[in-house]
């Protein structure tokens, strides 16, 4: 799955690759894919075949030597912006278009079993980003556009059909519990979903990481905790009902989305966790019996967080670009850490006193036209029961890609400076480096194919927002 498992734990109990031997590791094969895309895709691999997605286009490749099996495209007009991967059930593969559609696609081969067309509820597109999740004969999925006051919302359909089961809006409707929390003659928005989602299957809970309030930074304009963004919601599974909420940052005005799927874990001390990261630079851990928040650790440079915008700008840290993005946390039972990747960047953004509520606020923030000259990125690894930082390694670039951590005691990501690397996920000692030659933003797994394990990496990361240019690729490594 996205992040191997319904939880989201990105834990692989391969042990091929050790401490010992991780130095021989090399590339085996690569596959380069013909378009130009932004590229931050995970890796799912089933069965000896590896999928991802780019924006428009849907590839399955053998897993052993990077060989095309097949591609399907989806067409669609105008900027097709990121979609970062797929979901598996059974013979069906689910992918979502930032046009509102929804495809099932035969895995064998690739032909197309059903499409659906989702609408918000006010009858907008709906924005599809994230990867779905599926369970049960259900896919979940969740839509995105808070900086344009999206009316976004979780959705399950049925994996067979594509007919929708129930939806949640991540913000409420007049009159709706939450609905309190923002100011009258104002018309809520926002409550993105960016990466994927997680399921508790013994509680059939589905977890929900949910971004910044719309539209973005007009925190004059819409006082309030702005329910429920930036928020995790515990789902029922099967009908869609809130059991609960956590709002992690209340009354976002810096764009700290939640971005990553929450994880669900069971800690060394025998304590039931979810743990979530986001762009306000935290690893937050909560406790889903008494619903509170047990511990808050940052994972990077944390300046002047709670300075009101002014007109002639507030620099805050983790900017609008920094925190942790889209690729969540990883955890390990083995060594009992969680460990993160983040963007250690700020941010001056400039408040606009004569905002009405009725356009786009980002042009006249500039809130991602600055430049911070000094941004670095951070590995952090935090013990799960205590919230303690175990190591911390800091990169020269900004840390979005994905993370793979394994029972052999490796931690597996890459870098924007072009680097894959292999730490000691006990100790933090990078014990390998391969040069990919570009950045990388997307999904970094292991799995076992052809009697061996393997590594592989999505590459070549074009994104305008940290200034990054890369050809995509994926890049299989193994011994």
């Amino acid at each position: 799955m996205y992040a191997r498992d319904l939880t989201s734990t990105r834990y692989s109990p391969l042990t091929e690759i050790t401490p010992r031997n991780v130095t021989g590791l090399k590339q085996v094969c690569s596959y380069a894919l013909p378009e130009n895309s932004t590229f931050e895709s995970s890796l799912v691999e089933i069965g000896g075949t590896l999928y991802f997605t780019s924006p428009t286009s849907t590839y399955a490749l053998d897993a052993t030597n990077c060989r095309l099996k097949w591609s399907q495209k989806h067409d669609m007009p105008g900027n097709p912006g990121t979609v970062r991967g797929v979901a598996i059930e059974g013979n069906r593969l689910f992918r979502g278009f930032r046009d509102g559609t929804l495809i099932a696609y035969d895995i064998d081969n690739g032909p197309q079993i059903w499409s659906t067309k989702l609408t918000a509820p006010d009858g907008r597109v709906a924005v599809i980003a994230l990867s779905p999740l599926a369970w049960n004969g259900m896919v979940f999925i969740g839509t995105s556009g808070g900086e344009t006051n999206c009316a976004c919302f979780v959705a399950a359909l049925n994996a067979a059909t594509g007919k929708t089961l129930w939806t949640f809006n991540t913000v409420p409707g007049a009159g709706k519990p939450g609905s309190e929390t923002w100011p009258p003659g104002v018309t809520p928005g926002g409550g993105s979903m960016w990466t994927s989602l997680t399921l508790d299957a013994a509680n059939r809970l589905l977890y929900v990481s949910t971004g910044n309030p719309g539209f973005d930074f007009a925190d004059k304009y819409r006082p309030g905790a702005n329910l429920y963004t930036n928020s995790v919601l515990a789902l029922d599974a099967n009908s869609g009902e809130l059991r609960a909420y956590y709002q992690i940052v209340p009354h976002d005005y810096h764009d700290w989305d939640l971005t990553s799927a929450p994880l669900v874990l069971k800690t060394k001390g025998g304590k039931e966790r979810v743990m979530v990261a986001g762009k306000d630079g935290f690893l937050v851990s909560l406790d889903p019996k008494v619903q509170k928040i047990t511990w808050k650790t940052p994972v990077t440079t944390i300046e002047n967080i709670e300075a009101p915008l002014s007109p002639e700008g507030t620099r805050f840290c983790p900017g609008t670009a920094g925190g942790v993005e889209w690729n969540g946390p990883a955890y390990s039972p083995a060594t009992n850490l969680v460990y993160t990747n983040a963007v250690d960047r700020c941010s001056t953004v400039k408040d606009d006193p004569d905002y009405d509520g009725k356009k786009n606020m980002l042009g006249s923030a500039n809130a991602f036209g600055d430049k911070d000259q000094n941004s670095a990125g951070w590995v952090t690894a935090i013990d799960a029961d205590s919230g303690e930082v175990k190591w911390k390694f800091k990169a020269p670039t900004p840390m979005v890609a994905g993370i793979a951590v394994t029972a052999s005691g490796l931690l597996f990501t890459a870098d924007m400076a072009s680097e894959f690397l292999a730490f000691d996920a006990a100790s933090g000692k990078v014990l390998h480096r391969i040069k990919l030659g570009q950045p990388t933003g997307g999904g970094v797994i292991t799995y076992g194919a052809g009697g061996k394990q393997r590594v592989a990496v999505a590459t070549g990361m074009e994104n305008r927002i940290m200034e990054t240019h890369g050809s995509p690729a994926v890049v299989v490594l193994g011994l």
